[in-house]
């Protein structure tokens, strides 16, 4: 392996360690702000949604077809439908709009 790639490595394997460790560190007291802690926790969610979006677009033929099953899917999710309920349905509106697009 060149010295270049363990150098990049390691500097990954840093680079993780500190952002792991610091708040370990610095942070000994609860958190009483209840805008921070508010923020906290929604980052799980923010990161989850962003990780996916740019799949779902990709995830299809077509990203009109992709685009339309999202919006069924917000859609389904926001009226209250279940886990399964919202992805069967989402996938069908794929299927649908792939069937008139090829």
């Amino acid at each position: 392996m060149k010295a270049s790639v363990v150098l990049y490595i390691l500097m990954m394997a840093t680079v993780t360690y500190i952002i792991r460790v610091l708040p370990l560190t610095l942070i000994r007291k609860e958190i009483k702000n209840t805008f921070i802690k508010s923020f906290l926790y929604y980052v799980p969610y923010v990161t989850l949604a962003v990780m996916i979006f740019p799949a779902i677009l990709n995830a299809t033929v077509s990203q009109w077809s992709a685009l339309i099953g999202f919006v069924v899917a917000i859609i389904l999710a926001y009226l209250g439908g279940s886990l399964i309920k919202v992805s069967i349905l989402s996938c069908l509106a794929v299927f649908v709009v792939e069937l008139f697009i090829y």
